[in-house]
């Protein structure tokens, strides 16, 4: 594997500034760049380039990095080591977000288009940045992606408290609601020490508590993306422990992509938080499988 440079960028959005992180392999120019989205309750590090003490091999970014692979993230307003502000930082938000920090890893790498993945509450961000800004993304893959929302366990869930959503900016997080997060749908498919690590993170970069703007609109505003506006190729990763959407809605989302460049890839093993359960190989293999398919042949 070749060493890995990790830096740090901004990028501002008016008077709102946006922590970037990035993980590059060593002496290797022009690597295609994939940009990670992160979700409702983790800030950009705790999901993709998480350090759990004793149990290496959490980081996506790391993994894909030594792939090869240009990886990039960013904290989103209010989280992390962003600009906190009174913001709920929901959906639509997050698509200026992505905006300004597209700029950047342009700027920064000569790359005007990138691959993006996002999980979760992450997946709809970056879906609805691929419908506002298609010519940035060359290709998309989504983990844990809810369309409509119809039957889901957890959405219903969810939307007991959708008053307090709607009212309060900001929620809290801890090591007890991190354990929740990896148990919710079913327990053993992460280890016991992945609560503790995620909640350090979060202390660590920014504090204990998070944006509730996208628990709203994912409760209240589906669906935030329309599939049939995704030109490029897309997976879509889906485990069989996963509440936050039925596979009919997700097959449905699949079915209205406009083009045949599109993956369901269902994998055993794998819960909501498909980065970072036990089986999370199992993904990165889906998912480097996707980014590395060859290109379309037109003629021989």
């Amino acid at each position: 594997m070749a060493d890995i440079i990790f830096e740090e960028h901004e990028a501002h959005k008016g008077d709102v500034r946006l922590q970037m992180y990035r993980k590059r392999p060593a002496g290797i120019e022009g690597a295609p760049v994939l940009f990670l989205v992160h979700g409702s309750s983790f800030s950009a590090r705790s999901s993709y380039d998480l350090d759990v003490p004793g149990h290496p091999g959490h980081s996506l970014m790391e993994a894909f990095a030594g792939y090869g692979y240009d990886v990039w993230t960013v904290d989103h307003e209010g989280y992390g080591r962003s600009t906190h502000t009174d913001s709920s930082s929901d959906i639509a938000c997050g698509v200026e977000d992505l905006k300004v920090t597209a700029a950047v890893v342009e700027q920064v790498t000569g790359q005007a288009s990138a691959i993006y993945f996002g999980q979760s509450s992450g997946a709809l961000r970056a879906g609805a940045f691929a419908n506002a800004c298609p010519d940035r993304v060359t290709k998309i893959a989504f983990a844990a992606l809810t369309y409509t929302g119809k039957d889901s366990p957890t959405l219903i869930k969810r939307a007991e408290k959708l008053e307090e959503w709607k009212n309060n900016s900001r929620r809290a997080v801890d090591e007890e609601y991190y354990r929740g997060v990896f148990t919710r749908d079913v327990t053993g498919l992460t280890i016991p020490e992945l609560a503790a690590a995620a909640a350090t993170s979060e202390m660590a970069n920014g504090g204990g508590s998070v944006p509730n703007g996208t628990y709203y609109d994912m409760c209240a505003k589906l669906p935030l993306v329309d599939p049939a506006k995704i030109t490029c190729p897309v997976l879509i990763v889906r485990g069989d422990h996963d509440g936050i959407a039925t596979d009919a809605d997700v097959i449905d989302f699949f079915s209205r992509l406009p083009h045949r460049d599109k993956q369901i890839v269902s994998i055993e093993g794998m819960a909501h938080n498909t980065q970072l359960g036990i089986n999370r190989e199992r993904f990165w293999h889906a998912l480097r499988s996707f980014l590395e398919m060859p290109v379309r042949a037109d003629h021989l």
